[in-house]
């Protein structure tokens, strides 16, 4: 097949779950089909394009900067959300010039297939019935947990306000394009369900099992490790809740226990929430994450916002690290709860499995085994996508 991947972003620098996704499909879609990636770039980014044959034979692209929500060019987009008729996320990558390369290209190419990548590419495609929507997650359900879990008025009548908007436009493009494409049968039923559309679909979730396999050697070492970008909100939320309502109860019975925060641009809410805090790191920006992993007892993921999966979880327990985390971190991924895993939602809870697995060598090493061999068993992304492929097939545009 001949297919058009349009995305709000190259797929390099990776710090990203999503990308992460992209990028595993893609790298194995290209070895089999022609791929045609468009996308929005920064002009700051360089890698971006010029690693875009890892998993295309060919791209284009239009400049666009979305401002980040720390800078001072996010106000006026801000300003804009509270007028504008679509949400504040969709127009931040919507983009007349990239919508005009993609009409030419499809006229001229004659494509078997059209991928929109994540909801906030569908403003650059002026024919959605052509398309199939991947969808990484719900976007709805996470703008609805972080009304539910935000306590500031404003920032709660904002996210009310964004939350509308983006209902009634998901729903909107969803019920628009050819098929939707969700990452698990969780997130498949919620779209038909909340959008009354039948045609969805829902991919397994991949892992790269050689890549995070155990290794020895000499590496930053820590009892516990948060993996994220952490200048998204969902993990934003994740690190001040554990900070204040789950860490000291941690420290109350094991002083000496420290934490490595690793990801990208850690937003000033989690740099604030560690001042003061012994034993806590915050990494910044990490080439390579499995050094952290492979150096730390375990791994937490106290997530209270979000949708999708996390990619972060199959990775850590590829990586041989046991994970505690929240019902919704681990949401929509096969897990045995006790086994593999360790699942608990209020900080009690929480804080007591960190600390059994930081003080039992045997708990840690049982949980550690069941889910590296889990792993070993699941699907690779190859798998996935054949899954994918089967999918684009069965919604081409062009007769085979």
């Amino acid at each position: 097949m001949k297919i058009l991947w349009v995305c709000p972003f190259f797929l390099h620098p990776t710090d990203r779950g999503a990308q992460i996704r992209t990028l595993g499909m893609l790298k194995e879609l290209n070895q089999r089909h022609e791929i045609h990636f468009a996308a929005l770039n920064d002009p700051r980014n360089l890698e971006g394009p010029q690693r875009s044959q890892e998993y295309s034979s060919r791209y284009f692209f239009a400049e666009h900067s979305a401002p980040g929500r720390r800078s001072i060019g996010i106000i006026p987009q801000l300003a804009a959300s509270f007028l504008h008729p679509q949400p504040m996320a969709v127009f931040r990558y919507s983009s007349r010039k990239l919508r005009q390369m993609i009409d030419a290209w499809t006229i001229a190419e004659h494509y078997d297939a059209i991928v929109c990548d994540f909801l906030f590419s569908a403003e650059n495609l002026t024919d959605l019935g052509q398309c199939v929507l991947f969808q990484h997650d719900v976007v709805t359900t996470i703008w609805q947990r972080h009304v539910e879990q935000n306590s500031n008025p404003l920032k709660k009548l904002f996210f009310k306000m964004q939350l509308a908007k983006i209902k009634a436009y998901e729903g909107k493009i969803c019920r628009a394009v050819k098929h939707v494409i969700a990452v698990s049968e969780i997130d498949a039923s919620k779209f038909k369900r909340m959008y009354g559309i039948e045609s969805v679909s829902s991919i397994s979730t991949g892992v790269d099992v050689e890549y995070f396999a155990p290794r020895r050697g000499d590496f930053p070492l820590s009892d516990m490790v948060f993996c994220g970008s952490m200048d998204s909100l969902p993990n934003v939320d994740a690190v001040e809740f554990f900070l204040s309502e789950v860490f000291p109860l941690i420290r109350d019975r094991l002083p000496g226990a420290a934490l490595m925060i690793a990801g990208r641009s850690p937003d000033a809410r989690v740099l604030k929430a560690v001042q003061g805090l012994t034993g806590v790191t915050v990494s910044g920006t990490v080439e390579d994450v499995r050094p952290y992993l492979w150096g730390a007892k375990i791994s937490i993921v106290p997530i209270r916002i979000g949708s999708g999966t996390r990619l972060k979880i199959y990775e850590c327990m590829a990586a041989g690290v046991p994970v505690v985390s929240t019902t919704v971190g681990a949401e929509g991924l096969s897990y045995e709860d006790g086994t593999d895993i360790v699942i608990e939602d209020d900080p009690s809870s929480f804080a007591d499995a960190c600390v059994r697995l930081l003080s039992e060598d045997a708990a840690r090493r049982s949980i550690a085994n069941n889910a590296l061999e889990k792993m070993q068993g699941m699907n690779s992304w190859e798998a996935a996508s054949r899954e994918f492929e089967a999918i684009l097939e069965s919604n081409r545009l062009r007769p085979v």
